[in-house]
């Protein structure tokens, strides 16, 4: 019955002419409807600006049903004056330094050692950049910069590579029947490579001496760029060994007393050989020792990859290529006794 009565009423409203009053009714009645499948319904800014200039014309009984509150339209207007009226807001305390100065900050640093925060602070004012020296601390300080010229101390490494040096030492080698042999070489700080001057059984200073002079016989050209000789305080090294060296141009610079760390390059390179090479075999004798070691030093200079020198080897014989090879066949050639293999892609 009460279905019958609304059709009733709909029917002669349409015959009154009152067939707008009705779809707003239908409209309002989806609008109900869909309210109860979205939780919050998004609003951008053009729905806040037409609901909200609608809202001021019409009374506030015709306002009921929509989706927003009259609490949500007086918010909306709080926040769109106070949009209006709040300036930029300004970070208190000092303006932070520019980028570009950063860098420079960090770059005066780097490249020079000596230099202090203060004495950092000072140039920049000379170039015209008005910098703190609590600034330039703090700037040093978080990219783990040490602000004092405390950092102007020179390792031997450093010293070392600006002096251009040659290393020196002995490597002792026991044969099978216990037998020592004595190896002696030198190595170049700055290229790595290394030079093979002999191998006895009791390195006197004569003999030393006399490797030596056959060293610079050999690779005079090689050993032009070095200015100083680094070695241990054996007495092996006598006067005259040492008179070689300084009649080249070079100074000779002993290492402290059983401080093997001060002579770091040779060290590393005997336990290079030993892990590389003596460690994977039986030595018999002076012969047999003679022609392997020779062939590894040949193998150091020329073939294999070093980390300090971008995966280079010290004198390398051939370059890799620019780009990749589209042949992909690789040879292998051995070196001392197959315990060294060596690969180079196929011409």
């Amino acid at each position: 019955m009460l279905y019958r009565f609304l059709a009733l009423l709909a029917r002669l409203a349409v015959r009154s002419g009152r067939s707008k009053d009705i779809e707003i009714i239908v409209l309002r009645h989806q609008i109900t409807v869909l309210r109860r499948h979205v939780d919050r319904p998004a609003i951008n800014d053009d729905d806040r600006s037409l609901l909200g200039a609608i809202a001021a014309a019409l009374p506030r009984r015709l306002r009921e049903g929509w989706i927003v509150t009259p609490e949500t339209l007086l918010r909306w207007h709080r926040k769109r004056i106070a949009r209006h009226w709040t300036r930029p807001h300004k970070r208190p305390g000092r303006p932070s330094t520019h980028t570009a100065v950063v860098s420079l900050i960090v770059e005066m640093a780097t490249d020079h050692p000596t230099w202090g925060y203060r004495r950092i602070a000072g140039e920049l004012k000379r170039a015209g950049h008005k910098v703190g020296a609590s600034t330039v601390w703090r700037i040093l300080k978080q990219r783990n910069i040490d602000p004092s010229p405390n950092r102007a101390d020179v390792t031997w490494t450093q010293f070392l590579r600006s002096q251009a040096a040659v290393a020196c030492d002995f490597a002792t080698i026991d044969t099978a029947f216990l037998r020592r042999y004595y190896l002696l070489f030198f190595i170049d700080v700055t290229s790595r490579e290394a030079f093979f001057a002999g191998i006895t059984k009791n390195p006197t200073g004569a003999w030393t001496t006399q490797a030596a002079r056959n060293l610079f016989m050999a690779h005079a050209e090689r050993l032009e760029p070095a200015r100083a000789l680094v070695r241990d305080r054996g007495s092996q090294f006598v006067a005259s060994f040492d008179e070689i060296f300084r009649t080249e141009g070079m100074k000779v610079l002993k290492t402290p007393i059983r401080t093997p760390v001060a002579n770091t390059f040779a060290e590393r390179w005997i336990g290079t050989l030993r892990r590389e090479l003596l460690d994977r075999t039986i030595i018999w004798n002076q012969r047999q020792l003679h022609r392997p070691v020779v062939e590894f030093i040949t193998h150091y200079n020329q073939h294999r990859p070093h980390q300090s020198l971008g995966q280079r080897p010290p004198t390398p014989v051939d370059e890799p290529p620019d780009t990749p090879p589209t042949n992909v066949t690789v040879l292998r050639t051995s070196r001392c006794d197959g315990l060294i293999h060596e690969y180079r892609n196929a011409a």
